[in-house]
């Protein structure tokens, strides 16, 4: 046989394009299978790193696309917050009692601030803006509850003992902290 493999001989076969470095470097066969199995073992880790790294980039995305839908009118809902607590208050200014003295314009002013602070809220919850539980006796939760008191009252001590100012969240951020009191018991 001339320049053909004999049955049995490992063929040589030229790796390089290069006519210098094909005198220089001829592999046999199994060289090249497993050379070329080492690439290809890697570059299959590259592309399941890629497609790992792609899967995680569309569920942040997906994520911060979800997340901006929620929290969106977050300061738009707060700037409100101020609107909601001057209603309040104007309802609280008039007691119970001298509601009923009131001459037919003084209630119709009175049913269109109710109206008014009820839509409000109504237009808030549609929104995902709700207030934040903080009725007396309810556990304090420092997340959601800003203590600016503590005084002895009726309720278990640790609880809320009186709310000054309503709080509110959005999704699951706390967009303002109720401001309350917190019971520090029975007093003596």
């Amino acid at each position: 046989m001339s320049d053909e493999n004999k049955p049995g001989e490992a063929a040589e076969i030229d790796a390089g394009v290069n006519p210098e470095a094909k005198a220089e470097e001829t592999v046999t066969v199994e060289e090249l299978i497993v050379r070329l199995e080492a690439e290809k073992a890697d570059m299959n880790g590259q592309i399941l790193r890629l497609l790992a790294d792609l899967d995680n980039t569309r569920k942040r995305a997906d994520r911060q696309i979800s997340e901006a839908r929620v929290y969106a009118i977050e300061k738009f809902a707060a700037d409100l917050l101020s609107v909601s607590d001057n209603l309040a208050r104007a309802l609280d200014a008039l007691p119970e009692s001298e509601r009923a003295g009131l001459t037919d314009a003084g209630k119709n002013l009175l049913g269109g601030i109710e109206m008014t602070a009820k839509e409000l809220n109504t237009a808030l919850s549609r929104h995902g803006v709700v207030p934040v539980a903080a009725d007396p006796g309810a556990p304090f939760d420092p997340n959601v509850h800003q203590a600016v008191a503590q005084i002895p009252s009726d309720q278990p001590s640790g609880t809320i003992a009186q709310l000054f100012q309503p709080g509110w969240r959005i999704g699951d951020r706390t967009l303002r902290a109720a401001m309350v009191a917190v019971s520090t018991g029975p007093a003596n």
